[in-house]
């Protein structure tokens, strides 16, 4: 045996909790306390006034405080993870991992609670006192069956909701793998015999959740240490288990096993032995769920049941039954709609929700984060991915539309969809702000090509394109490999009914698209051989040709390769005297607010007649974002004080722009901290002709702008939306080899808009 105290995983899990700081979790708040005034208003004499409006109207508690995304993760300690009883102190690191998983995955506000108590009337009493701190309360680790009576208790004395997660969240998540698990076997819930291993406060759970999907009590076969649990039983009997007691002389799971379509175990390790898989039904569906060893090991499994459906609770195996694929989600609907409980129609929501999410096709997300993993729903895809970021909106949005339904929701919502939306805008940080170009693109059919047609970032951007949009995606690349790819992503879309193909090796077009290019270049030192060459071999030439005959309306290119050489096809092909790149704009989404940085790609050393045509470009293009632009020229010369060559440039493109009247605000030359605090300007430059922060950088080269995009990307957490290819009249727009698939699917989005929507 491995001595802990030796053990890598051992030491880099202690040093995890240690390091740089003790623990997983911190306060901060949430308003400014920086001077006399915010503290004045944070709490005295201020905070009187949110006192008395919730002393006149408890339901303003949520309006005036954090409890209403405030969630009590509690527990004893009897019941830890595999530890067992190890005691209330020391669950705390569990507790605190519940904690932070509440609100990495729900950005639900949590705090751990450990408490001395055994005796579980007296633990529901002390639960039950803590009402009016939190919106909610996660009961967890606490063992059966005291979990079942702190937990109905509490539901009784309580108008919020509680829920053992150890139970519930187990339950709903088998539940959502029964319901695949059954549609792969091609069985139905009301027809199959299942058998149970495990009367604890899960297996309970699960067997409950199953009849409420469906299953019947007379199919239903629960075993434990002592055998089966049958009719006059006293043996270590308690209610919950008493109400699956069979009617039966048999004893033994070996016996009941025989003929079962589900075996559901929720017990200890190799409970389950090969020989009884042998006699279970056909496609025989396999839930071992002990943790970390299973009542059967997968692969023991399918040596005699080799069409065997198997889920277990390890991450080292497909179709790992996780709790945190249910608790953040549930309670983010149940808080969001004030819910006084999570009854049953909400945790079936929650089942449905997970399990059609499976059914989906992958997202592109979840596929980068499980990258090597086949997430194509069946056999071994039953349930989604715990990063899977869909699951939020999906999942939370079921449970409060079943809870406005069954009568228990507080605040009902006026609008599902509109919620949806808004909690997509939450985990998609670009989603609010995309939001009117996006609309945009819904008003008008346009046809986009992507050069790297294989990749398989641009694949998940074409099926969301599909389905988000009406554009239509035309894929550069060769059809066996984007078939083969589409395939194994388990996107539904294929080459002829969804999208265009255009094949670089074998399309019809050739000899039309290298005359083409060639007519364009011959003057160019273009011959005949290299046109044909280029057209053979360069796709972002075929997207940009394919442009210039009108065959697409916009061309994405980029996502491998350097970005000037794709400038370079993209200039050659599609400038003209009206149409030519003026600069690359980058739109940083930021904890603060959106953030547009230009020049970042495409002048290196711009004069200062560029500098301000990529100004006014820019404008334009801010305002797409529903935004007013505020623009900052910046160099590392402040309003006139150093006679730099970047601080001349600027000087000389502010003059430019104040040649002709603008209808937008801008200002230069500054450093970029004072673009950014007003006050700071202010200081420097009293009566600057900008108000409050700047939202556009300007800089006097693309070493500049693109450090800083690049340091606002990896040290401030930025999202990018872009580059966004100004002056090319929409016709084409060059991504970095960094961009993701939702970068893919804005950038399309943005060239899906027609040019009039530029303004």
């Amino acid at each position: 045996m491995t001595d802990r105290k030796t053990d890598p995983f051992v030491q880099a899990a202690l040093n995890y909790h240690r390091y740089p700081r003790p623990g997983k979790l911190e306060v901060r708040a949430t308003k400014p306390l920086a001077n006399g005034r915010d503290l004045a208003r944070a709490y005295s004499p201020g905070v009187a006034e949110a006192c008395i409006e919730i002393r006149d109207d408890a339901a303003t508690v949520s309006d005036y405080t954090a409890r209403g995304n405030l969630v009590a993760v509690v527990t004893n300690g009897s019941a830890v993870l595999g530890l067992g009883n190890i005691g209330a102190l020391a669950s705390k690191p569990v507790m605190e991992g519940k904690a932070v998983l509440f609100k990495k995955f729900a950005n639900v506000d949590c705090f751990d609670i450990e408490v001395n108590e055994s005796d579980p009337a007296k633990l529901a009493e002390i639960v039950a006192s803590l009402e009016p701190t939190f919106g909610a309360i996660n009961l967890e680790d606490i063992k059966a069956p005291d979990c079942f009576i702190v937990e109905e208790l509490c539901r009784k004395k309580m108008n919020i909701p509680v829920f053992h997660d150890d139970q519930h969240g187990t339950a709903i998540v088998v539940g959502a793998a029964a319901t695949n698990a059954l549609r792969v076997a091609g069985k139905k819930m009301e027809d199959i015999r299942i058998v149970s291993t495990g009367g604890g406060a899960a297996g309970i759970a699960c067997l409950n959740m199953l009849l409420s999907l469906g299953a019947r009590r007379e199919n239903i076969w629960l075993c434990d240490i002592h055998g089966l649990v049958h009719e006059g039983r006293t043996e270590d009997m308690t209610p919950q288990k008493a109400a699956f007691a069979q009617a039966s002389d048999l004893r033994t799971l070996d016996e009941v096993i025989g003929g079962a379509d589900l075996f559901l175990g929720l017990s200890g390790p190799n409970v389950l032995k090969p020989g009884m898989v042998a006699k279970m039904a056909r496609r025989p569906i396999i839930f071992a769920l002990a943790n970390p060893n299973p009542e059967i090991m997968p692969e023991a499994a399918r040596a005699v049941a080799p069409d065997a459906i198997i889920a277990t609770g390890r991450s080292d195996y497909p179709n790992q039954v996780n709790n945190v694929l249910c608790f953040p989600f549930i309670f983010r609907g149940a808080l969001d709609v004030g819910a006084t409980e999570i009854n049953e129609d909400m945790k079936v929501a929650c089942v449905e929700g997970i399990a059609a999410l499976a059914r989906a096709s992958s997202s592109a997300e979840a596929a980068a984060a499980y990258q090597g993993e086949n997430l194509v729903f069946g056999a071994d895809y039953l349930i989604p991915k715990p990063f899977d970021p869909r699951l939020l909106a999906i999942v939370a949005s079921s449970v409060a539309k079943a809870a406005i339904a069954s009568g228990v929701a507080t605040k009902p919502l006026a609008d599902i969809d509109e919620y949806k939306q808004r909690l997509d805008q939450s985990v998609f940080r670009s989603a609010m702000l995309m939001r009117r170009v996006f609309e945009a693109a819904r008003n008008s059919e346009r046809r986009i090509a992507f050069a790297e047609g294989e990749d398989e970032r641009v694949l998940h951007a074409a099926h969301a394109m599909i389905e988000e949009t009406v554009d239509k995606p035309i894929l550069i690349g060769r059809p066996e490999v984007v078939e083969t790819r589409l395939e194994r992503l388990g996107l539904p879309i294929r080459p002829g009914a969804d999208f265009e193909i255009v094949n670089p090796e074998n399309d019809p077009r050739y000899r039309d698209y290298w005359e083409t290019y060639h007519g364009l270049m011959a003057r160019r030192g273009v011959t005949p051989d290299l046109a044909k060459a280029i057209i053979r071999t360069n796709t972002t030439a075929i997207g940009a040709v394919m442009v210039h005959r009108g065959e697409a309306d916009s061309l994405i290119c980029g996502t491998f390769g350097q970005y000037l050489w794709h400038l370079k096809y993209v200039s050659e092909v599609l400038g003209t005297a009206h149409l030519h790149p003026i600069g690359a704009l980058s739109l940083m989404i930021l904890e603060r607010g959106p953030l547009f940085i230009a020049d970042t790609q495409v002048h290196p050393e711009p004069t200062a007649e560029q500098i301000a045509e990529t100004t006014i470009a820019a404008a334009r293009h801010v305002r797409r974002f529903g935004l007013e632009p505020v623009i900052a020229l910046c160099s590392h010369s402040q309003f006139g004080n150093l006679d730099t060559e970047s601080g001349r440039r600027m000087r000389a493109a502010l003059e430019i722009l104040d040649g002709t009247p603008r209808d937008f605000a801008y200002e230069g030359e500054m450093h970029s901290d004072a673009a950014l605090d007003p006050d700071l300007r202010e200081r420097i430059f009293p009566g600057s002709r900008i108000q409050g922060a700047a939202n556009t950088l300007i800089f006097a080269n693309t070493d500049a702008s693109s450090g800083v995009r690049n340091i606002l990307k990896s040290a401030a957490g930025g999202l990018e939306v872009g580059p966004i290819l100004m002056g090319m009249g929409n016709r084409a727009h060059i991504v970095t080899p960094s961009i993701t698939a939702r970068g893919l699917l804005n950038i399309s989005a943005l060239a899906g808009t027609p040019v009039a929507h530029y303004g």
